[in-house]
C-alpha cells in the first residue's frame, strides 16, 4: 500500500486548492504505481476554511469513479474537525481519537519508571529534555501549553475573554482533583463574567485535550448538567511545569504529590473517556465522597485513589454502594491495586462489562 502524507501546518498560507492537489497528487500515485490502494493523510486540516466541503465533493468524485483512496484527517483541535465531519461528511467518516501517551507507552518507549511518568507526565516530545529540568518545563509552557491555547483555541474558536480563558486553564492545572463551582471559580478568577461563559470555556480547554471538568454522578441526566465540575488535568506534566519543581520537591511536598497521584490516575480515566471507551463522573453527598465513578456500558464501577496521604475511613465508598449498586469497587493505591498497575492497564480491563 503507498501514501501521502501532507500538513497544513506549514508557514505556506493553505486554501481548498491546497486540498485538490494533495488529493490529485494521491490519485496520480495510484495510477502510476498500479496499486489498489493509496492512504492520503491531511494534517492539521482545520486549519483550512471549508475544508470539509472540499473533502466531501472529492470523496464523491472518487465514489462515483470506483478510485480506492483511503483519507486519513488529522488535526489537534477535536472540537473543530468534529463539526467540520457532522456539517458535510455525514455517514463517509469514522473519528479515531489519539488521546495522550499512557503509561504503559511511555514506559516502553522511553524506560519511564512510575515516579517519572507521574510527574514527568506524558508529552512524548518533551521526554528526551527530563535531563535539563529548566529546558523541560520551558518546552512544556512554551512549545506545548502556549501553542495550544493561541493556535488550537483562541484562533480558531470565538473566545470574547482570552484571558480569563488563560487564567481559567491556570486554575484548573492547580485545582486539579478537586471539586470548584462555577461560582467559586469566578470568584477565584476575579472576573465579573457568568458561569456559562466559563462551562464554554473548560469545554474549550477539553477539547484541546488539556483539562475537563468531571460531573457528579447522579443517576440523573440533567442533576449531572447542573452539578460543580471536578477539575482534571488530561496530562499530569501541566501540574508541575508551571511550578519549576523538581521531582525531589515535588515528592517531599507529600500533599502535591498525592494530588498528582490522584490527577494521573483521573487523566487516565479522563483520556479513555475522551476516546469514547466510557463515562468518567465523581461523587458528593455530604461528608461521603468517591473520587471516580466509571460508567462503560452497563457495568458502574467506584473508584477510590489512596496514594498513602491521610485519609479518613472510606465510608464514601458505602454510601454510594447503598445509593447506587455499582458493579464493582476498586481501591487504587496503597492498600489495593498498586498505581503503576492500574495506570499500565487499560481502563477497560478495570471496568469493563
Amino acid at each position: 500500500m503507498s501514501f501521502r502524507y501532507a500538513s497544513a501546518d506549514e508557514p505556506t498560507l493553505r486554501g481548498r486548492q491546497w486540498i485538490e492537489e494533495q488529493w490529485d497528487a494521491a490519485r496520480l500515485l495510484q495510477r502510476r504505481e498500479g496499486v489498489k490502494e493509496v492512504v492520503l493523510a491531511l494534517d492539521e486540516v482545520q486549519k483550512i476554511v471549508g475544508w470539509s466541503e472540499t473533502v466531501k465533493r472529492l470523496w464523491d468524485e472518487d465514489m462515483a469513479a470506483g478510485c480506492n483512496l483511503k483519507v486519513i484527517l488529522l488535526g489537534s483541535a477535536p472540537l473543530l474537525i468534529q463539526r467540520g465531519l457532522t456539517e458535510s461528511l455525514a455517514g463517509r467518516f469514522e473519528i479515531l481519537h489519539l488521546p495522550h501517551w499512557t503509561f504503559s507507552e511511555m514506559r516502553s518507549c522511553f524506560g519511564w519508571n512510575l515516579d517519572t511518568y507521574l510527574f514527568h507526565g506524558s508529552y512524548p516530545g518533551a521526554a528526551p529534555l527530563i535531563t535539563d529540568p529548566e529546558r523541560w518545563s520551558r518546552y512544556i509552557l512554551d512549545a506545548l501549553i502556549e501553542t495550544t491555547i493561541a493556535r488550537d483555541v483562541l484562533l480558531l474558536t470565538r473566545v470574547d475573554k482570552p484571558a480569563l480563558l488563560r487564567r481559567l486553564f491556570e486554575l484548573a492545572c492547580n485545582y486539579s482533583g478537586q471539586i470548584l463551582s462555577y461560582t467559586k471559580m469566578l470568584g477565584q478568577l476575579q472576573d465579573a463574567g457568568n458561569t456559562t461563559t466559563l462551562a464554554h470555556y473548560l469545554n474549550l480547554l477539553a477539547g484541546a485535550g488539556m483539562v475537563t471538568g468531571l460531573q457528579k454522578y447522579s443517576g440523573s441526566t440533567v442533576r449531572r448538567r447542573g452539578s460543580s465540575p471536578k477539575l482534571q488535568v488530561l496530562n499530569t506534566a501541566l501540574m508541575t511545569a508551571p511550578l519549576g519543581l523538581s521531582m525531589d520537591e515535588a515528592q517531599s511536598d507529600r500533599a502535591f504529590w498525592g494530588r498528582l497521584v490522584e490527577s494521573a490516575v483521573g487523566a487516565h480515566l479522563a483520556n479513555a473517556q475522551s476516546a469514547g471507551t466510557c463515562k468518567v463522573f465523581y461523587w458528593r453527598e455530604g461528608n461521603h465522597e468517591v473520587d471516580f465513578v466509571v460508567q462503560a456500558g452497563r457495568s458502574l464501577t467506584a473508584i477510590e485513589v489512596k496514594s498513602g496521604r491521610a485519609r479518613g475511613i472510606l465510608t464514601g465508598m458505602d454510601a454510594f454502594s447503598t445509593a447506587f449498586k455499582p458493579t464493582r469497587k476498586l481501591l487504587v493505591g496503597s492498600g489495593g491495586i498498586p498505581i503503576g498497575e492500574f495506570l499500565a492497564k487499560p481502563v477497560l480491563h478495570w471496568v469493563g462489562g
